[in-house]
């Protein structure tokens, strides 16, 4: 099958992390460039967390630019109480010799895209605020994008908030406007990020064998959760952002559903996805109180033990 051009738009803590080495390793998918935001850490942090994961997997020379410092509205926060201060928990890389791109993310997507002979899909993992300016800025590039795929909402709960996914959350304006930009979205929400993990034993073995982006990958997965350098981490083996790249190359093992979702602006449940799951028409479209909707293919459900053996075997480490 022909390669998907894809441009990966990254906070890169933990998760990023393992989403990079699986989208560089797999042969369907083609990194035409990364675009940072802040989020799982700084803006600094992250752009330098990535350079450095594509040291550990040995890529190409793709193109990394920094965007956006802070959502749209709300003020600059990060998640460094799940991901460490520096992002990728207690996991230590040397510095890298590659060096970002001298323009800001927006103008590196608008260039990718443009340039691109075939439609991009564009994969959010991170806080949407640089692609709500790309559109803003550039609404005619929806014509050269296949669609949007983004890891971030929930049709149930949220860990943000009680309902609300951190990655809508952190700036669920520039949620709302990616949505509404026309464009076919994916939604891989927390419904399916929490069901992919790979086991402890697994993880542990690759942490202690001999394949140096096997050892990088344990450790990630074995420092999900970073509470400090001298604490123990609770060990989750999720893939997270990872499963909405398996998503690409392996829609298959995914339950979806076209349903209208809409972003939450106000209030407690500011940043929460509603996702109307309703078989019928209720009041609110009988009295004419319903407000835009937009139509996203929703992830419902995941084979996980599929999506694992995809990731593991797309990197070439075998299952001890």
């Amino acid at each position: 099958m022909p390669t998907i051009p894809v441009i990966l738009d990254v906070d890169t803590g933990v998760d990023d992390a393992l989403a990079i080495l699986f989208a560089v390793a797999h042969p369907d998918i083609e990194v035409l460039g990364i675009s940072c935001v802040a989020g799982n850490a700084s803006l600094e942090r992250v752009v330098e967390n990535t350079l450095r994961i594509l040291d550990v997997a040995n890529a190409p020379e793709i193109p990394v630019a920094a965007g956006a410092r802070r959502p749209l509205i709300s003020p600059a926060r990060s998640a460094s109480h799940v991901h460490g201060e520096s992002g990728l928990g207690t996991v230590h890389l040397p510095p890298s010799s590659r060096t970002p791109e001298p323009v800001n993310a927006v103008e590196l997507m608008r260039r990718l895209i443009t340039d691109s002979a075939r439609p991009v899909t564009l994969v959010a993992l991170a806080p949407q605020t640089n692609l709500a300016l790309l559109l803003r800025q550039y609404p005619d590039l929806a014509e050269n994008i296949e669609r949007i795929v983004f890891m971030g909402g929930s049709a149930s709960v949220g860990n943000a908030t009680a309902v609300a996914e951190f990655n809508v959350w952190h700036d669920p304006e520039a949620a709302a406007i990616v949505l509404d930009a026309g464009i076919p979205t994916f939604m891989y929400g927390l419904d399916v990020f929490n069901q992919v993990a790979i086991d402890r034993e697994v993880a542990t073995a690759l942490e202690d064998g001999d394949s140096a982006a096997g050892r990088v990958v344990g450790a990630l997965l074995t420092n999900r959760v970073a509470r400090g350098e001298s604490s123990v981490a609770e060990y989750t083996g999720l893939i997270g952002d990872a499963g909405a790249i398996c998503a690409l190359v392996d829609p298959q093992a995914l339950s979806t559903r076209m349903l209208p979702v809409r972003v939450e602006l106000q209030g407690y449940g500011r940043g929460q996805t509603i996702v109307d799951q309703r078989s019928r028409v209720g009041e609110d479209t009988l009295h004419g109180s319903i407000d835009s909707w937009e139509v996203v293919e929703v992830t419902l459900d995941v084979d996980a033990p599929r999506f694992a053996a995809l990731f593991l075997d797309t990197l070439g480490l075998s299952t001890p």
